[in-house]
């Protein structure tokens, strides 16, 4: 008791907060031992997309003692590795409550740490902010933001000077700076920053920059636009820099979900403002049902990612799977590129059907770690080694990098790709929908199915890593009645890969011409994943969709068989 309640104290000792300093004084007060031990629990750490959690008092929330702290080591690991000539940082937030006072913080601690700063002043979508340091220059770039996280969450996201999101070691680096940070009120903070001459906003030629960035990377083409579209930025930032941008590239027949345009870190009409959640898209489909539209587009809150719907018979609207979404991209954009040395990667959870296209376009295909961060890196080291700049990158979740625009996903650039190709099937007299059976019919039918073994309570981390070790140590000769041709375990020989693809917990049995199954660890919840990706020839009477919806079945069962698996792993073990 006496070490937490000692450690608070000195937490609350060095808070600049009085909001999140009498909150934890209440805690205090009230002998709230457990609420206490769970927010001093050690600092947030730097994960697949920088900081994140719960906005409220403690070492390991989001609170302006967080950010100040962050800021100050990331400062230090700046001033050590950069030039003094090379030290400009752009920064941008999202619309969370809690966003305009970290951004604050944040640009007072740069500038009393030396560095000039560029700024958005209004919410601005995280790919424009990333796309801002990259073509300033800048050393870091910083994006307060929670994504598509609860309202109650905020979070921290930096990318390096390359333009890409920081990885090993600075990530390490930085972190260990942030740790020989003391107590946040003592670090040094411009009171009023922005009356610093070397604080300044950034212009709406920022904007055209991107535009035109954006259209060197797309087909060239003088197709009908007319097209009738749904968008909803789901209460993020990004429906007038999504609704511009449209307009710019000819869509004149765009339609805002109205409810949910305007930046609200609430998220009011949606329980989780993914579009991945069931029912986040419900607003949308009534619209675009209503409408008798063509297509849904729809970004989630900081609009780096992008959910898109097809209308299908019986007023019924079909959400595309970001692996669908992200193959059907890579074909359009393959396919109207010149045949010269290009890449397109995928994270190694997200399907292998980018292989076939990339082949069969003289394309470089390479898979990556999970997150962004890899998927550029990768990039960067290809380009490096000759084989050309990034087509396309993308993730199952929904995120896709169009060209090389901005080194991230982009919801923005990425709504734009597929509504040009889906003006392209209109005007061709089809539908998207044929576009997905054209791609079954070419490399035959891919589905892709996720599902997830939560465990609560103090034996969790235990139970999923006892479970993760059978898998490596026995794993199964077959999953629902498909025979297990081999296991990679990517937590070893991690010599005999490239950097982007090195450790990481998973583990990869291959099902032969059937497809694969992958399991890993969650990096943020107490969960362990189940990642299941077949194949089938194409059907010889043409029904694909049928084919579909049985390999779709058979894909469930295997996902169900390894579940079921594990689970039993995790209950024998519980049991010795």
């Amino acid at each position: 008791m006496t070490d937490i309640l000692g450690t608070t104290r000195a937490w609350i000792d060095g808070d600049p907060d009085p909001v999140t300093r009498a909150e934890l004084s209440r805690l205090i007060d009230t002998g709230s031992l457990g609420e206490l031990e769970d927010r001093m629990n050690g600092s947030l750490v730097f994960g697949t997309a920088g900081l994140r959690g719960v906005v409220e008092g403690g070492s390991n929330r989001m609170n302006r003692a967080t950010v100040i702290r962050t800021t100050a080591g990331l400062a230090a690991y700046l001033v050590a590795t950069t030039d003094p000539m090379d030290r400009l940082v752009a920064i941008g937030r999202d619309a969370r409550p809690s966003s305009q006072s970290f951004m604050d913080d944040t640009i007072g601690v740069l500038t009393a740490s030396g560095f000039a700063v560029r700024y958005f002043r209004d919410p601005t979508p995280t790919p424009l902010v990333a796309f801002a340091g990259l073509s300033m220059g800048a050393c870091a770039t910083i994006v307060i933001t929670a994504s598509h996280n609860p309202p109650a969450d905020n979070g921290y996201k930096v990318y390096a000077g390359n333009g890409a999101q920081i990885i090993p070691p600075m990530d390490l680096d930085v972190a260990g700076r942030i740790s020989e940070v003391g107590a946040a009120n003592m670090v040094p903070r411009a009171a009023d920053p922005y009356t610093d001459p070397d604080v300044l906003p950034i212009g709406p030629e920022l904007f055209e920059d991107y535009l035109i960035s954006v259209a060197a990377t797309l087909p060239s083409a003088t197709r009908d636009r007319t097209i009738s579209i749904v968008y909803t930025p789901m209460h993020g930032v990004g429906g007038g820099s999504v609704m511009a941008a449209l307009a710019r590239f000819g869509f004149k027949h765009v339609h805002p979900v109205a409810r949910q345009f305007a930046p609200d870190g609430t998220f009011p009409t949606v329980s989780f403002p993914n579009p991945e959640e069931p029912g986040a898209l419900d607003l949308a489909h009534e619209l675009a049902q209503a409408l008798d539209a063509d297509l849904v587009l729809a970004n989630d809150p900081d609009t780096d990612r992008l959910a898109v719907s097809l209308p299908m018979p019986g007023g019924v609207w079909r959400p595309l799977t970001g692996n669908q979404i992200g193959c059907l991209l890579a074909e359009y954009l393959l396919g109207h590129g010149e045949r010269v040395e290009r890449t397109a990667i995928n994270s190694i959870v997200s399907t292998p059907m980018l292989g076939d296209i990339a082949a069969a376009h003289g394309a470089t295909w390479q898979q990556s770690l999970t997150g962004f961060k890899w998927i550029w890196n990768a990039a960067l080291e290809l380009e490096d080694e000759g084989k050309g700049s990034l087509v396309l990158g993308f993730e199952e979740a929904l995120g896709y990098s169009v060209g090389t625009t901005v080194r991230d996903k982009d919801g923005i650039s990425a709504a734009v790709a597929f509504a040009t190709l889906a003006a392209e099937a209109a005007a061709d007299g089809s539908i998207v929908l044929d576009r997905l059976g054209d791609l079954y019919r070419r490399y035959g039918i891919w589905v892709s199915t996720q599902m997830s073994i939560r465990r609560e309570g103090p034996a969790a981390g235990d139970d999923i890593a006892e479970a993760m070790a059978e898998l490596r140590s026995e794993p199964p000769a077959s999953i629902a009645g498909i025979a297990v041709e081999s296991v990679t375990d990517f937590l070893i020989d991690v010599n005999e890969r490239p950097r982007y693809l090195g450790s990481t917990n998973l583990i990869e049995l291959d099902l032969g011409d059937l497809g694969r199954v992958l399991a890993r660890p969650s990096g943020t919840e107490p969960k362990l994943k189940i990642y299941v990706d077949l194949t089938s020839p194409f059907p010889a009477d043409g029904a694909w969709q049928r084919a579909e919806d049985s390999l779709s079945a058979r894909a469930k069962q295997v996902g169900e068989s390894l579940h079921s698996w594990l689970e039993n792993t995790m209950t024998v073990s519980g049991a010795d």
